[in-house]
């Protein structure tokens, strides 16, 4: 999946797991970019009595680099606190929650926002309330209402929500992960060498109708970028982005009350910036050490990039079909359009009327130019599709980051650096066989635009 359960250590620990992040110039407000980060992977919409919850003891920060340095100019850091009303039962609620201050309400969560920039911090609000988890009709009867009251207005023309969503990320895992056995490719197993495709078979999204936590905010274009900017040309129209979630070092069990302590410094334990990385790129040795790295350190896993390994095994696992990529495999050529569209992202002049590049330093960010504006009819395969608003332009909820970059680890990108190159007829096919509709809920018009999470009454388990 996109980063869900990716690394040994941080696949136990859920609560610090970053599952995706999204950077795009807001749709429908086109002067704010809307940030967004993931947590807790794999929510089942039943899961009572203790329903899921940011980590109190977690520090969540979504970072922002404005000078090409891949460290982080503006931090927005997220502390949260549970409040239990009721310790005397076992019930998240007692009865109807029909507001955020609803009594019934027994388990809440409020949350406090720092901004972190040029050495400087100051708090953007406290006390901000999330919303309960979405639990059936009889407990939560109008829940797109109470997450609606969960969107606070801080200073500055800032949006912030932060609660549970409806997963919007969509993957075919069991296709994935049972040795690339994409649906709209079984036929070629049958068929030795088949390079015609008798049309594709639906994928199975894995996700379908499970929840995550979401941490969105809004900000104005002018408080995140630096330099000179508004153009598609400018450096400065260039951020990078990713998230972190860090815990403090030491961990403590006090006997005396039962309660988990934790002191010391903030130690890095999940990061996440494009899709996909952890988990398909770094091997299962390095992983647990990726999570706790900064971007800028990325130039140790630069040859994962150069030389991906699924890029290798498709070749061997539908043989005949991607001819033109098993030479480049076995010629050793070092993949520098993966390299310069996820480590320094794309200089100008490559694709015509965009860059988002960064610089020379290789590092793991979403990078979004924020002087292309939101795409009028938006294609979920982004800057492949001729739509470039979508990723590898920052990345939309909607964006069909699975099936992008199985057709760029297939080839269909290389073009980009080698003119020379031809990619296989299967690598501007390659895909999953899912599409932004294969999320049940959709996605909303507006801020925080993952959909309302499936609630566990209505949910089949």
């Amino acid at each position: 999946m996109s980063s869900h359960r990716e690394a040994p250590e941080i696949s136990k620990d859920p609560v610090a797991d970053s599952t995706d992040v999204y950077a795009f110039v807001s749709p429908d407000k086109p002067d704010t970019v809307t940030l967004i980060a993931n947590y807790i992977p794999l929510e089942g919409p039943a899961g009572g009595p203790n329903f899921y919850s940011f980590g109190d003891e977690v520090l969540y920060e979504i970072h922002v680099d404005n000078n090409d340095d891949a460290r982080p100019d503006v931090t927005f850091q997220f502390r949260f606190r549970t409040e239990l009303r009721d310790p005397g039962t076992f019930l998240y609620n007692t009865g109807p929650i029909l507001s955020l201050g609803s009594a019934n309400w027994n388990s809440r969560q409020f949350y406090s926002v720092t901004r972190i920039s040029e050495g400087h911090s100051v708090v953007l609000g406290s006390g901000l309330a999330c919303p309960p988890c979405n639990i059936g009709p009889l407990s939560t009867p109008n829940y797109a209402s109470l997450a609606n009251a969960a969107v606070h207005g801080l200073p500055g023309g800032i949006k912030v929500f932060a609660g549970q969503r409806a997963e919007g990320f969509y993957v075919d895992l069991g296709a994935i992960f049972d040795l690339a056995d994409l649906r709209p490719f079984e036929q070629l197993h049958a068929q030795y060498g088949m390079n015609v495709f008798s049309g594709p078979a639906a994928g199975v999204n894995a996700t379908a109708q499970l929840n995550v936590h979401s941490i969105a905010i809004q900000v104005p274009v002018s408080q995140l970028v630096h330099g000179k900017h508004g153009k598609v040309t400018d450096p400065g129209s260039v951020i990078g982005v990713w998230t972190t979630a860090s815990r403090q070092r030491v961990s403590v069990w006090d006997a005396a009350d039962g309660q988990q302590v934790w002191s010391g410094p903030f130690h890095q334990v999940s990061r996440l910036g494009n899709p996909l990385i952890n988990e398909v790129l770094i091997p299962l040795g390095r992983k647990d050490l990726w999570n706790t790295l900064p971007p800028s350190d990325d130039k140790q896993f630069a040859g994962r990039y150069a030389h991906p390994e699924l890029a290798m095994l498709l070749p061997a696992l539908y043989p005949g079909v991607f001819p033109n990529l098993a030479k480049l495999v076995k010629a050793g050529t070092s993949r520098a359009d993966l390299e310069a569209i996820l480590l320094t992202g794309i200089p100008a002049g490559v694709v015509p009327g965009f860059q988002n590049y960064t610089g020379s330093i290789q590092a793991d960010m979403l990078r979004l130019n924020t002087a292309i504006p939101p795409a009028a009819k938006p294609n979920e395969l982004g800057v492949i599709g001729g739509d470039l608003a979508g990723f590898p332009n920052g990345r939309r909820v909607s964006d069909d980051v699975v099936t992008v970059e199985l057709r760029a680890i297939a080839g269909a990108t290389v073009p980009l650096v080698d003119k020379k190159f031809t990619p296989d007829a299967a690598a501007a096919l390659v895909t999953d066989g899912l599409t932004a509709a294969s999320v049940p809920s959709g996605y909303l018009a507006t801020f925080p635009y993952l959909g309302v999470p499936y609630s566990g009454f209505d949910t089949p388990s």
